[in-house]
């Protein structure tokens, strides 16, 4: 989970949260905030789950270290599918904007920096 901690690194709670205000994107949520949306989808891809049944099961084995990142608790799979079917997709792009910018200033100028999607 140390390693989680440190990547979650790259995405500013204050950048994320600024981006969840422009696209209103918690205006109905009920508990479950897109930053626990968040890490529960980057849970997912880095642990290459397939299912919300993989993702609420790997969360919930980690619920103690889970409020160290900023989640109360793990969520359920209901609640999970519910925020992924009805929070805007705008927010994530505008997640994935702002780290596309950090790592193009990271990798500076003499150095090309392009994301590699493996399906």
């Amino acid at each position: 989970m140390q390693h989680f901690s440190q990547l979650l690194q790259f995405f500013p709670r204050l950048e994320f949260e600024q981006a969840v205000r422009e696209t209103r994107a918690e205006r109905h949520a009920r508990g479950f905030t897109c930053w626990g949306q968040f890490v529960a989808m980057l849970f997912c891809q880095l642990g290459q789950a397939r299912s919300l049944r993989e993702i609420c099961g790997g969360l919930a084995g980690c619920e103690g270290k889970l409020k160290h990142l900023g989640v109360p608790q793990a969520p359920n799979k209901s609640t999970l599918a519910y925020a992924n079917e009805h929070r805007p997709w705008q927010l994530y792009q505008k997640v994935f904007g702002i780290l596309f910018a950090r790592c193009q200033q990271a990798a500076g100028t003499r150095h090309g920096f392009r994301f590699i999607i493996h399906c």
